[in-house]
């Protein structure tokens, strides 16, 4: 049902995330944490995302394996 992305948009995705967590890393110090912690968690959703599948419920389903 859902489609897994090519080796290479993975790459392409997560290179992108560290280029822009550098880069952006002197600015966001001096944001507010609320704002600072939604870009970051932008980034780690941009960075976990390697299908169609939305990161919520890949991350539910990991749970649920994990306690049972």
């Amino acid at each position: 049902m859902y489609t897994r992305f090519p080796l290479y948009s993975i790459i392409l995705r997560r290179t992108f995330v560290v280029f822009a967590g550098v880069l952006s890393f002197p600015v966001v110090v001096f944001l507010p944490i609320s704002l600072r912690s939604r870009f970051y968690s932008y980034l780690h959703r941009v960075w976990l995302k390697t299908s169609t599948k939305p990161v919520w419920l890949k991350q539910t389903e990991h749970g649920v394996k994990e306690l049972f």
